[in-house]
């Protein structure tokens, strides 16, 4: 498993390699110190999972996130998110970007090491309700977000579709979509891979974007 850590601190950069670098099967092949050289190392080394951080100079993470999940070359490439605060408004971006989640920088040795797993294996890190949270914050504080292309998405979606959307959204697993519909998982995740392709959307956190973004679902409404 191969790891890109992008963070503009030398020393953040030397830890997160120390500590990837003690477990069998992770390997850190590269180091950048901003977004473009993030971007440019990625397209060199194809990593499995790129560790980035936001706040980074000359390109931020999240453009540099957009820019690595934009380009076909990269599809298998993985970002994961670090940040201070678990409730942070450019993680909501860096989500919509197409990250597959966030990790926390003083999370602990396994938690990093078993993040990384996770999103090399195309799972969103986060667990479905914290997303919600999160999404729900930065969607109520930001009304004038155009829903305008979302909207015109959700318009290509069934009726069963926009089910299954709405309960991703507000934070049921694929198991509990299918108690609830009365579907096997299997058939979930089936419509899932339609709704995700219909929606250009990347991951299940992406869905979730793209639900409170078109107005499916209403911050707050459960």
């Amino acid at each position: 498993m191969r790891v890109l850590v992008a963070d503009d601190q030398d020393l953040v950069r030397s830890g997160f390699r120390m500590i990837l670098s003690s477990y069998d099967g992770i390997e850190v092949v590269g180091e950048a110190r901003d977004g473009d050289q993030a971007v440019q190392l990625a397209e060199r080394l194809r990593p499995d999972v790129v560790l980035m951080d936001i706040r980074m100079p000359r390109v931020n993470g999240i453009d540099a996130t957009r820019a690595i999940r934009s380009n076909a070359a990269l599809q298998d490439v993985q970002v994961l998110i670090l940040t201070t605060f678990d409730l942070d408004e450019y993680v909501y971006d860096a989500l919509s970007a197409g990250a597959g989640g966030f990790l926390l920088k003083d999370a602990e040795p396994d938690e990093i090491a078993s993040a990384v797993r996770v999103v090399a294996a195309g799972e969103a890190l986060i667990e479905p309700s914290i997303t919600r949270r999160l999404v729900e914050t930065f969607v109520a504080a930001r009304p004038g977000v155009p829903a305008g292309a979302a909207a015109r998405g959700i318009d290509q979606l069934t009726d069963r579709e926009r089910e299954i959307l709405t309960l991703v959204a507000r934070g049921l697993n694929n198991d509990q979509i299918g108690e609830r519909l009365f579907i096997s998982p299997a058939t979930v995740k089936t419509h899932l891979a339609r709704i995700m392709a219909k929606l250009d959307a990347h991951d299940r956190a992406q869905l979730v974007v793209r639900a409170y973004e078109s107005g499916l679902v209403k911050p707050g409404v459960m």
